[in-house]
C-alpha cells in the first residue's frame, strides 16, 4: 500500500478575510491565535458567521483539520507581516530620498 499526500487545503478569499480578521484583534502566535478563531467563531462576530458557515470557507476547527489550519493560518500571517514589513522600509526609504534632496 502507497501513502498518498493529502489534497491540498482549499480556502476561500473569506476564510483569509476571517484569519486576518482574528490577527488583527488579537496579534498573537498559534495556538493563541486557534482560541481567538474559535470564540469569533462561536460568537458569531466575522459577519455572524459560525463554525458551519466557516466551514464552508475552509476553516475548520476540528482536531484532524488542525494541522492543516494552522499551516494556513502561519503562512498568511507571514506574508502579511512580511508585506507590512517591507511596505515600512520603503517609507523610511522614502523619507531618507526627501529629507536629502
Amino acid at each position: 500500500m502507497v501513502a498518498r499526500p493529502a489534497p491540498p487545503h482549499a480556502i476561500t478569499a473569506d476564510a483569509v478575510e476571517f484569519i486576518r480578521f482574528c490577527y488583527a484583534r488579537r496579534r498573537v502566535g498559534w495556538p493563541e491565535l486557534y482560541d481567538e478563531m474559535c470564540a469569533v467563531a462561536s460568537r458569531g462576530l466575522f459577519r455572524g458567521w459560525g463554525p458551519e458557515e466557516l466551514a464552508e470557507t475552509g476553516i475548520k476547527f476540528g482536531l484532524f483539520e488542525m494541522p492543516q489550519l494552522a499551516a494556513t493560518v502561519l503562512e498568511i500571517v507571514a506574508g502579511d507581516r512580511a508585506r507590512a514589513k517591507a511596505a515600512k522600509v520603503a517609507a523610511l526609504d522614502a523619507a531618507a530620498v526627501a529629507a536629502g534632496a
